[in-house]
């Protein structure tokens, strides 16, 4: 009873947070189903990952039961990157299983350490003693808070309203490997806590973005692309306007889940295109338009070159289109349809190439 206690004491905050935490996902009703599911998982996660810390420390503290206390340190040495991977895998659409392979690798090893030592064992005076492969657990996370800053980014819209609780999330799960050097393994006391805000901080996020964010393809929406055309008037230098060749064909003949699935493909291709400056809108169902601020003429067909790249590599196709506003202070609307007007006369030449009229096939 004192045990549990003493539990509750040092981690009742982390309780609080993860109850929240469970009451918003129950009722958030405009999330992918799918999303919800993986955050309840990562839930569990984090508050099976609080009583394996508390356990381990108290069996420090008290000094007894080695053989246990060993096991709850590679238990917890493995459960940190699988907790940044099950980050990944929810935040991200088309997340991939194989975000989890080095932390299966890392847990392999750190459990072949238990009667090895090859990563850490503990003496007979109840210190730590690490191993050939000792800090081999802070490497795992620190490769992981890597990835974690790059998938995201390389999957968000580069938006600073986006980037800055990005670069908070990472600064918590870093903070895992910088701190425990800097002030000692006292502050694996509080990590608990600290991630479970930073994540529950990230998906309040979330739910603010939603309103400006396309379900289907992550990307924002029209309404955003309403409020970013009169916020960023002066510093718009270029649109590009894109329209994807042949959705039609695949809903009438391979169904609407196969269109849905061509569309987020595709967003993803301008997602990885897209620069600092640039952001990606749909503003329709086949239709998205990039902002691009500040950016060179140069930058855009660069722009332009990489989304041909990307796009190539799949199965799908596009047209695309741009102008270049530069220092004319021509009007926006001006600018989208010489934008259009180039985007149109480039998919005349897709479907004049494969020898037909668009039939409707837009």
């Amino acid at each position: 009873m004192e045990l549990i206690r003493e539990y509750l004491i040092q981690n009742w905050s982390v309780i609080l947070i993860l109850l929240a935490f469970a009451v918003m996902l129950k009722v958030t009703v405009f999330l992918d189903q799918k999303i919800i599911k993986k955050m309840y998982i990562l839930v569990v996660a984090l508050f099976a990952f609080s009583m394996i810390v508390f356990f381990e420390y108290y069996l420090e503290e008290q000094n007894v039961l080695p053989d246990v206390r060993i096991v709850l340190m590679m238990i917890r040495y493995s459960t940190t990157p699988f907790i940044i991977a099950m980050v990944l895998f929810t935040l991200i659409k088309k997340a991939n299983v194989y975000y989890f392979v080095p932390a299966i690798v890392c847990a392999i090893i750190n459990f072949i350490s238990i009667p090895t030592g090859i990563v850490c064992s503990i003496g007979e005076n109840g210190q730590l003693i690490r191993g050939p492969l000792g800090y081999l657990p802070y490497i795992a996370v620190g490769g992981y808070c890597v990835a974690l800053i790059w998938i995201l980014y390389i999957h968000s819209n580069k938006l600073i309203t986006e980037l800055i609780p990005m670069i908070f999330l990472s600064v918590a799960f870093i903070s895992g490997v910088a701190l425990p050097l800097i002030i000692g393994v006292d502050y694996f006391k509080i990590f608990c806590s600290t991630i479970v805000i930073a994540v529950f901080v990230y998906y309040v996020f979330l739910i603010l973005q939603i309103t400006n964010k396309d379900t289907l393809t992550g990307l924002m929406n029209r309404q955003a692309y309403y409020t970013a055309i009169d916020v960023n008037r002066k510093d718009i230098t270029a649109l590009v306007s894109i329209d994807m060749n042949g959705l039609k064909v695949i809903n009438d003949t391979e169904g609407h889940a196969a269109g849905d699935e061509a569309l987020s493909t595709i967003a993803l291709c301008f997602l990885k295109a897209a620069k600092s400056k640039q952001s990606v809108y749909r503003v329709g169902g086949d239709e998205f338009i990039i902002i691009c601020l500040r950016s060179s003429e140069e930058e855009v067909k660069q722009l332009i070159e990489r989304i041909n790249k990307y796009v190539s590599e799949t199965k799908y196709n596009c047209a695309i289109g741009y102008s270049y506003i530069g220092d004319s202070g021509r009007e926006i609307e001006e600018v989208l349809k010489e934008s259009d007007a180039m985007m149109y006369e480039n998919k005349a030449d897709y479907y004049a190439k494969k020898n037909g009229d668009r039939n409707g096939c837009s």
